[in-house]
């Protein structure tokens, strides 16, 4: 049911990567193309990891995990940080997405990271019952801050 994605896996990763922007609402945020995940995923220096989730009698790709590493200077060790997750709409309930975060937690544990982080949207209910299902807890003590476009070029000396 979970593989760890190949480059033939690009197309349909960046195909789910659309689905899950138009699913948060924010369709023209998805600005990413093929050939950067691809670079991302299998480049020279991968930056980025991915798992595909496949229904277990058709083969057709249900969802999708995309991760890099952090790393936490208090546990002195890595952690993942879980950048996408998605399962399409018509899988969810299959046990997918609960196969994904799995993996995940197994490779954590297996390669001593202390840590599986992720952020979801407060709106999106459904996820966030499901994530403290499997015992996540938010931290709603931490703000995420970000700087893009304008303000990163401004504050990065070309604006």
């Amino acid at each position: 049911m979970i593989r760890i994605a190949t480059p033939d896996d690009v197309p349909v990763i960046h195909a789910l990567v659309r689905e899950l922007a138009e699913y948060e609402k924010v369709p023209d945020e998805a600005r990413a193309t093929p050939e950067q995940l691809h670079e991302a995923l299998f480049g020279p220096r991968p930056a980025a990891f991915a798992h595909i989730a496949e229904d277990d009698t058709t083969g057709e790709t249900a969802g999708f995990s995309l991760w890099f590493l952090n790393f936490s200077t208090w546990r002195g060790v890595h952690g993942i940080y879980l950048e996408d997750l998605y399962v399409r709409p018509a899988a969810r309930g299959g046990g997918h997405g609960k196969a994904l975060l799995t993996e995940l937690a197994r490779i954590c544990v297996e390669r001593g990271y202390q840590r599986l982080e992720w952020s979801v949207l407060d709106w999106n209910r459904p996820s966030i019952g499901f994530y403290e299902s499997l015992g996540a807890r938010p931290q709603d003590e931490w703000t995420v801050y970000r700087l893009t476009d304008e303000a990163l070029e401004k504050l990065g000396g070309r604006g």
